[in-house]
């Protein structure tokens, strides 16, 4: 117990001294006026950050995100069918599928999928 509180001290205090060290020498300064604004991808920062934004794009990103992580879970269903009871995995994977075609069913029917504008 005595070694972990040993440690434990040691480390901190060689991470402290590391932070002060590091601190002392570094060259920037704090009140640099280039250094201080946000770079923003070459956008100005001042510009509204409100900008209009497209729902129906959100919505199919958020579809495509759903659908790509559907291929995530079915392709090591797929490698498991060698080892498991296949009932069960055909129901399994009967159910996971009539879940994302009753999402898609009701996302085309509400008409999330239309690009209107």
């Amino acid at each position: 117990m005595f070694k972990l509180i040993v440690s434990l001290m040691m480390a901190s205090i060689v991470s402290l001294g590391l932070m002060i060290v590091c601190t002392i020498i570094s060259k920037s300064t704090i009140l640099d006026r280039e250094k201080m604004p946000p770079f923003e991808c070459g956008f100005d920062p001042k510009s509204s950050a409100r900008t209009p934004f497209s729902l129906q794009f959100f919505l199919i990103a958020i579809l495509f995100l759903i659908f790509d992580i559907e291929i995530a879970i079915i392709l090591p269903m797929i490698i498991t069918l060698k080892i498991s009871n296949i009932t069960s995995w055909m129901f399994t994977m009967i159910i996971f599928i009539m879940i994302l075609i009753l999402g898609l069913y009701y996302e085309w029917k509400n008409g999330m999928l239309e690009w209107t504008f």
